[in-house]
């Protein structure tokens, strides 16, 4: 497969140079900015950045935000950052996500079955994968210490005030797709979701001076 000079699939590539963020609200930049000045402490400091994004069932938004953090990552050349997903229960990664992903154009495999399977995730041929499960947010898997939780949804951020071991705790929520399930719009809303959080984060690490 192609890749770019970045080490991204073409595909995924030309989606996040499509991604405007001109159009982020001056209100929803006052959330994203917190998680641009902990990046940035951490490469001045020349840290290893651990970002924990969290949602209550670690099924979609947790998902989506970790698989293109670590992806816009790799696209503005900023090293040693490792990312991690998690909830406040432990479900399944939702099939619609993978479908949603894969449409962008990464990799994605199967490597488990069962009623919580395990995938390897890769936006580039040469990259090591993301590994994509269901787990909770202090599941052996994460981090313990040094890390930023990125609270993704209402009801996780409203339910852990506190996140053991986390460095900061930044709530940056997105709507549920979920609430699309079943219905003619599932495709629409999982692919506007995705957009919208790949958009922001590309804002997030397009921010970061080397």
């Amino acid at each position: 497969m192609t890749q770019t000079q970045t080490g991204i699939y073409p595909e995924i590539y030309e989606n996040i140079k499509s991604f405007d963020t001109s159009h982020i609200s001056g209100a929803r930049r006052i959330n994203l900015d917190p998680l641009v000045e902990f990046i940035q402490s951490k490469v001045n400091g020349k840290e290893d950045i651990r970002l924990n994004f969290i949602c209550t069932h670690n099924s979609r938004r947790s998902h989506l935000s970790q698989i293109w953090a670590q992806t816009l990552a790799q696209f503005f050349t900023i090293k040693n950052v490792y990312c991690y997903s998690g909830g406040t229960e432990a479900t399944a990664l939702f099939p619609m996500v993978v479908n949603t992903l894969e449409k962008q154009g990464f990799h994605i495999q199967k490597l488990s079955e069962g009623h919580n399977p395990v995938y390897s995730i890769k936006y580039g041929d040469n990259e090591h994968p993301i590994v994509g499960f269901s787990k909770k947010m202090d599941d052996a898997f994460n981090p313990n210490s040094n890390f930023a939780a990125i609270m993704t949804c209402d009801s996780a951020n409203e339910a852990c005030p506190f996140v053991p071991g986390a460095e900061k705790r930044i709530p940056i929520t997105f709507e549920d797709p979920k609430a699309f399930d079943d219905t003619p719009y599932q495709a629409e809303q999982y692919h506007e979701r995705s957009v919208q959080i790949a958009t922001e984060l590309c804002y997030v690490f397009s921010k970061i001076k080397l």
